[in-house]
């Protein structure tokens, strides 16, 4: 099985996001499926142009001679698509949605009703399959994934995908600290998410008491609350205290 992996943190593997990633990956891995991580920072991903360049002229083919064509290739021959963004003001980042912008050359401009609704038809030699997201963000409260999850279920509908699951990590700057002097705590979520890569592939679904486990507090409300206030002072601090060692 062909799985194909979006990952759209501007940190690349520095990042909270291939913490939470890694794992999942490595859990589908060992069930036998062929996994392809694009890191889209490291890419050349141009902005649409809005032209229907990809619906008029060459049907298919987008105007820009760019990675998104390697991107596309792989995502037509997958089965599952995996989309890993941290949230950014209530959403995914923008070189993430930079890229989903750049998908239309997999649809048609004509339309067809699914659920009574108009969608595009996705052209025929897109595989169907299923696709999961997975995020982290540094708010502590899980509904701040909201505007994420329905997003990205509303572009399963239009690229008739099924949405599998949404594995969602609040209070994700908690992650790194935690790994150092806590790492037991940390180990759980990540032992479940190997799991939920291993099952994702082998069942074709993720069991809900993995995403709750995923997704479950790591420390009391008021602890974050204080720990992340005083750990951002503190760089704040450093830069102001280096920049000026700096200039004299």
């Amino acid at each position: 099985m062909k799985v194909t992996v979006l990952h759209g943190s501007p940190r690349k593997e520095k990042s909270n996001t291939s913490i939470l990633l890694k794992p999942f990956v490595d859990g589908m891995k060992s069930a036998g499926a062929e996994v392809h991580v694009f890191y889209l920072k490291k890419l050349e991903i141009n902005p649409c142009r809005g032209c229907f360049y990809c619906w008029l002229k060459h049907p298919g083919e987008c105007y820009h001679r760019d990675d998104v064509r390697e991107i596309i290739s792989s995502l037509k021959e997958s089965e599952i698509w995996v989309l890993a963004t941290p949230v950014y003001v209530d959403g995914m980042t923008g070189i993430m949605k930079n890229l989903l912008d750049r998908l239309i050359p997999m649809v048609e401009p004509f339309f067809e009703m699914r659920e009574n609704h108009f969608r595009h038809i996705v052209r025929e030699d897109v595989r169907g399959g299923k696709v999961v997201l997975l995020s982290n963000c540094g708010f502590y409260e899980l509904d701040n994934f909201d505007p994420l999850v329905e997003h990205v279920k509303a572009f399963c509908k239009n690229i008739n995908r099924e949405f599998t699951a949404s594995l969602l990590r609040p209070h994700g700057e908690a992650l790194k600290p935690l790994m150092s002097f806590y790492p037991d705590l940390v180990n759980g979520v990540l032992d479940s998410l190997r799991e939920a890569g291993k099952l994702l592939i082998e069942t074709g679904n993720i069991p809900k008491e993995l995403v709750e486990e995923i997704s479950k507090p790591l420390m009391p409300p008021d602890v974050y609350f204080e720990t992340a206030n005083r750990m951002f002072k503190e760089g704040i601090e450093y830069w102001k205290t280096k920049l000026t060692s700096k200039d004299e």
